[in-house]
């Protein structure tokens, strides 16, 4: 494909250097690639004048053919990408990450982006690409990725305990881990990240085993809706309770944020980079960043 490229720049420019830069390839490039397509057709298509080059009668023959080609694999490829555009972007995301951070912000995408239309696919328990039935996708990794898909970060890992201010009356504040533990702990069973853990990361005397009082839920929207209503405290990884936080309907009863491994970020396939619906969705989500 290449040295037909060059072939019907070259031709249609009557000069190799002009062919080469218009392709951004070297002259020794540009002459490579036809001295090896005149040595498969078994014949010479071109002729050099002075410091000009002409096409020979076989040049002439096969010109246009190329050319017709060419133009109708531009105008396919064209085709096949408008009438990709007007299918649904497929989006895979957690159901936390789309009740509590992208659900609210849809109308901000559609405003911007009329033309294209989402279809979203919630997971509450796979984290891993559906390459079946998504184009792109909103996880959580904590490790590396498939080499078919591409990667962009999104969101830090970090861990938060939220409650509802109701849960933690009449307590100074900010609680000490020793003190938290006195509460009811909200767990998500489906995550990597876990109370343990975040009490391994205060002070060897915070750990315990598994609370007697622990709530476990599948997901993190049911641990915050839980946590909102007084039933307990839950941990969050990401910025799925900073509307809530803002407005005062939960709140950090320790005072602190810990960094976790791991991170938040958009994936896809990497021959759908250059898809207009994929750029225009990835562009606004990293838009949307706090």
């Amino acid at each position: 494909m290449s040295a037909l490229k060059g072939f019907e720049a070259a031709a249609r420019l009557s000069s190799l250097r002009a062919a080469a830069e218009e392709l951004h390839l070297s002259h020794p490039a540009i002459a490579n690639q036809i001295q090896r397509l005149e040595q498969s057709l078994g014949t010479k298509l071109f002729a050099r004048r002075g410091r000009h080059i002409e096409l020979t009668a076989s040049g002439r023959r096969f010109y246009p053919v190329v050319r017709d080609a060419l133009e109708a694999l531009i105008l396919g490829a064209e085709t096949l990408r408008r009438q990709s555009c007007l299918e649904p972007l497929r989006v895979q995301v957690y159901v936390t990450t789309s009740i509590r951070w992208l659900a609210p912000r849809l109308a901000q995408f559609h405003q911007r982006y009329p033309e294209t239309e989402l279809r979203i696919k919630t997971y509450s328990l796979d984290w891993t690409f559906d390459s079946a039935h998504a184009d792109i996708a909103i996880l959580f990794r904590d490790g590396p990725l498939p080499s078919r898909l591409d990667w962009t970060p999104l969101f830090p890992s970090t861990l938060t305990p939220v409650c509802s201010p109701s849960l933690v009356m009449g307590h100074s504040l900010p609680l000490s881990p020793e003190a938290l533990q006195a509460f009811p702990l909200i767990s998500v069973y489906t995550e990597s990240w876990s109370w343990q853990g975040w009490f391994d990361t205060q002070s060897p005397s915070a750990t315990r085993p598994a609370p007697p009082r622990a709530l476990q839920v599948d997901t993190l929207a049911a641990a915050l809706e839980m946590a909102a209503r007084g039933e307990g405290v839950a941990l969050v990884n990401g910025p799925f309770a900073e509307d809530d936080l803002a407005t005062g309907r939960l709140i950090n009863p320790a005072g602190k944020v810990q960094p976790a491994s791991g991170e938040w970020g958009i994936a896809y396939p990497s021959h759908l980079a250059d898809d207009p619906r994929v750029e225009a969705f990835s562009t606004w989500l990293l838009s949307q960043r706090g």
